[in-house]
């Protein structure tokens, strides 16, 4: 079982687990149409806002193959909650996983999300020990291919037409990097 030490600390980051409390910024963000734009959900009420969130509250490890570690992502000099990002353990056979990240458009621009993404990238080659994490974002969302690009991940994939989501044939770009790749990195 891998659960990190909470909080976790970037140059400007606080990352740690979802609490209820955080009910009111999430759906903020997760309420917008250009946020679900590219997601598997539509913008969505605070009901199923809620019910997300009681999910990501008890994501807080990776226990077994499939878990998905959900966390927090918050300004830490203004205190606020910007968005998420997410660990899910992919195998243990093949020591893979899959990183994912929300941002709250009103936070965009300013570097949170490649900081945020790059810290789980650590917990995943260093702490869960992953030989490979792979991300993975619809191909008409630059700014994520954009962001998967400058963490130093490789495209490995553009799948054409690979899923229906919500009733349209979506393009699916597929991204990843190497443990080897990011010792090197630093």
């Amino acid at each position: 079982m891998f659960r990190p030490s909470y909080p976790i600390h970037t140059r400007r980051l606080t990352l740690r687990p979802f609490t209820m409390g955080d009910l009111d910024p999430v759906w903020g963000y997760q309420r917008l149409p250009e946020v679900a734009e590219h997601m598997l959900w539509d913008p969505r009420d605070l009901v199923r806002v809620k019910v997300a969130l009681e999910r990501m509250v008890k994501e807080d490890r990776l226990a077994a193959e499939g878990d998905c570690l959900s966390l927090a992502v918050v300004d830490r000099e203004r205190g606020v909650l910007v968005g998420q990002v997410e660990l899910v353990w992919l195998s243990d056979r093949h020591r893979q996983g899959e990183i994912g990240y929300v941002l709250d458009p009103r936070h965009q621009g300013a570097g949170f999300a490649t900081e945020a993404a790059r810290e789980v990238l650590r917990l995943g080659f260093e702490g869960l020990r992953l030989h490979r994490i792979v991300g993975r974002c619809s191909a008409a969302n630059t700014p994520s291919a954009a962001l998967l690009e400058r963490l130093g991940m490789r495209r490995e994939a553009h799948f054409r037409q690979s899923a229906l989501v919500k009733n349209a044939w979506r393009d699916e770009l597929v991204y990843a990097m190497l443990r080897e790749d990011w010792l090197q990195s630093l």
